[in-house]
């Protein structure tokens, strides 16, 4: 079987394809980041213009570096939610034309469970069952995975997700946007004990997360602190190390709740090397496995949607031609293969 992968969900076109005998074909990314760097954000409608833009070249590339033409597709997967809902509507009315002009299914795809399953694009892949951690711009989240599409969350975010409050502690000390990978970069200039910061909603049961208060700690700290760049390069390195802990302490609460001795992270956040280094670290002491994306496929890809679609595919599941964008979409809610 062989996919056309579409994603549009925020502020990256992602274009692949994937065959399920030959692999991934090909694989075309356009980033915006550019575009919105100058207003410290995604523009929602900015980006949703720009995915027009994009999105037409972007497949034709794909097909040709594919070598491959519509007649040779067995089907479209494209995002169909959680996402901006104006970017979500772009890719999801192309795929959906693209389906009824060639008459092949269409697949409206779950973006979490398209970055749940991109450790599978990888040789050496998960079994079933495992625990995840889904840690992105928009969310921070624990399921427990028996299949796909059998997902119990077992904990999420309250407020901030981790990548959010990575981008926003970045914007206090003064980098550019995304701030998250920068924040990471400085803290490797970083030295440990200069700081303490708390790691929320660890003093008490329960798998949720909650950024808010942390990033509010920061702010506190960088307004009191001198502006030096040692000084700064110590805050993003106390503030990193709070957040991995707090992700390792639930990650640990998770497994052991569950008994599962495989652990899979994915989301943009997991390109990180400080949380691969840590979690690679505890799994070795429980004496687990945990399994990444590579880091080209943390972050939104059209790669990861081919191959979730493909599964869905595969099991006859469907999506009409009237498939409307969903912004919101519970994970639990995915029928099972």
């Amino acid at each position: 079987m062989r996919i056309l992968g579409i994603e549009t969900s925020c502020d990256e076109t992602g274009v692949a394809v994937f065959d399920d005998e030959k692999g991934l074909l090909s694989h075309e990314l356009y980033s915006q980041v550019k575009l919105h760097a100058d207003y410290g954000g995604v523009v929602p409608e900015l980006a949703s213009r720009d995915h027009v833009r994009k999105i037409v070249p972007l497949i034709k590339k794909a097909l040709l570096d594919a070598n491959t033409d519509h007649n040779t597709l067995d089907g479209i997967a494209f995002t169909q939610g959680p996402g901006l809902v104006g970017a979500l509507l772009v890719g999801s009315s192309v795929a959906r034309s693209l389906a009824y002009a060639w008459d092949k299914p269409a697949v409206g795809v779950h973006h979490m469970e398209g970055h749940l399953l991109a450790p599978m694009l990888e040789t050496h892949a998960p079994a079933f069952p495992f625990v995840a951690l889904l840690v992105s711009g928009g969310h921070s989240m624990l399921v427990d995975v028996k299949g796909i599409g059998e997902y119990e969350v077992l904990g999420e975010s309250i407020d901030d997700a981790a990548g959010e409050a990575f981008d926003k502690t970045a914007k206090l000390l003064g980098l550019d946007y995304p701030g998250g990978p920068l924040l990471a970069k400085l803290a490797e200039q970083g030295e440990a004990g200069h700081y303490k910061f708390p790691r929320p909603m660890t003093d008490r049961p329960g798998l949720d997360f909650s950024f808010s208060g942390l990033k509010t700690f920061a702010a506190n700290t960088i307004r009191d602190a001198d502006d030096t760049a040692q000084t700064k390069a110590n805050i993003a390195y106390a503030f990193q190390e709070a957040v991995v802990d707090t992700l390792i302490i639930k990650c640990r609460r998770a497994l052991k709740q569950t008994g599962r001795k495989r652990l899979v992270i994915a989301g943009g956040v997991s390109a990180n090397t400080y949380l691969r280094d840590a979690m690679k670290a505890m799994m070795a002491k429980m004496n687990g496995e945990v399994f990444y994306p590579s880091l080209g496929f943390c972050t939104d890809n059209g790669a990861m949607i081919a191959y979730a679609g493909m599964q869905r595919l595969k099991a006859a599941q469907y999506s009409p031609l009237s498939a409307a964008a969903k912004p919101r979409w519970p994970l639990d809610s995915l029928p099972a293969l």
